[in-house]
């Protein structure tokens, strides 16, 4: 199996309980007997879907057609995911409950919000990192001041950070499992007028004294994450966890209408759902508006699955070009930033390590 190959197999699997064609192309490969398992393991492991493949393919009863001891181990891997979960959910619960008699309400973000509301059939589906949460950034300094109170301190020492449009640097609490990122914004400055706070808080809900985007930003927020804040839209790539979280949310959610209303946003969030619907095999309720950038971006995206050496020279392209686009971008800001401008002369003179 090539790359492309074993990547949308995997995209296939995750939707089988939920598309009856992803089901039958999928049963009929199982049968073949001619699925790469060390690729798959490989591959779903590194777009972090390993627990979520078993539990689909286990719900659709096909565990059958896989060998013993890869379903033996893919069961083990799940329920360490469902343990550490567990004891997200209850991290997650307890910030809650602190800032909220506090008079802050924080609205939990990405995996830790899917978690909370009860996105997925199984909690041991998603592979989560940080707890994030945003805030309104009135109270945004009140919030990190009542965490360090609770025990929370930087994960990484350093005696002067770089001052993050986004987000605080991660926090870290003794005998707590996740890191907290405590936001202000939602993404890079260019794009922050179109998706921020004010813009999601019109529509969030709360359930059970926790609040949430509503499903259509949760779906843009999902493609955000790994569209702009990830540079995704620069190096044509597919993760497929992003992949999978947008595709449940479509289910509760009207993927186009979601990012409708966006400027800016538009073109690099329609691309993805274009690509996330062929990776997936066209699901019907993965809606997108076809034009000419979407018709491009999806071109390029299969040319540079299909080869390997092609994919490399891209990335190494894209990873130089965004460098030094970041630098520029640090250097002009520091003209008339005072934060950034007193971080740059920092580090020249203390170096890296502080």
């Amino acid at each position: 199996m090539t790359y492309k190959e074993t990547l949308f197999f995997i995209g296939k699997c995750l939707t089988v309980n939920y598309e009856k064609h992803n089901l039958s192309i999928v049963t009929e490969q199982l049968k073949s007997n001619q699925i790469d398992w060390d690729k798959v393991v490989k591959v779903s492991t590194a777009h972090y879907v390993f627990p979520a493949l078993y539990c689909n393919l286990k719900r659709a009863e096909l565990l059958g057609y896989l060998p013993a001891d890869l379903v033996e181990y893919m069961m083990y891997i799940t329920e360490l995911n469902r343990g550490r979960n567990l004891q997200i959910i209850e991290q997650a619960k307890e910030i809650n409950k602190l800032l909220r008699t506090n008079n802050i309400t924080p609205i939990f973000l990405k995996g830790t919000s899917n978690l909370l509301c009860g996105l997925y059939e199984d909690i041991a589906e998603r592979m989560v990192g940080d707890i994030d949460f945003i805030v309104d950034t009135r109270v945004y300094h009140k919030t990190l001041q009542i965490l360090r109170i609770d025990g929370y301190s930087n994960v990484r020492k350093s005696t002067f950070d770089f001052p993050s449009f986004k987000h605080y640097p991660r926090l870290k609490k003794k005998n707590k499992i996740a890191a907290v990122e405590i936001h202000k914004e939602l993404l890079v400055e260019k794009f922050a007028t179109e998706f921020n706070y004010k813009f999601i808080k019109k529509d969030s809900f709360t359930t059970n004294k926790t609040s949430f985007l509503s499903y259509k930003n949760q779906l843009s927020l999902s493609i955000i994450a790994i569209q702009i804040n990830d540079s995704g839209n620069y190096y044509h790539s597919i993760a497929l966890r992003n992949t999978y979280d947008v595709f449940l949310l479509s289910k509760k959610a009207d993927s186009l209408e979601a990012i409708a209303s966006f400027d800016l946003l538009f073109n690099p969030l329609n691309n993805f759902l274009a690509l996330c619907n062929y990776t997936l095999g066209d699901c019907s309720s993965i809606k997108y508006k076809q034009t000419k950038d979407s018709i491009k971006y999806v071109e390029k995206s299969k040319k540079l699955l299909s080869n390997k050496k092609l994919r490399a020279k891209n990335q190494k392209k894209i990873r130089a070009y965004l460098f030094f686009k970041s630098r520029l971008q640090i250097i002009l800001k520091s003209i008339h930033h005072k934060e950034t401008r007193n971080w740059i002369i920092k580090r020249i003179r203390f170096g890296r390590q502080h």
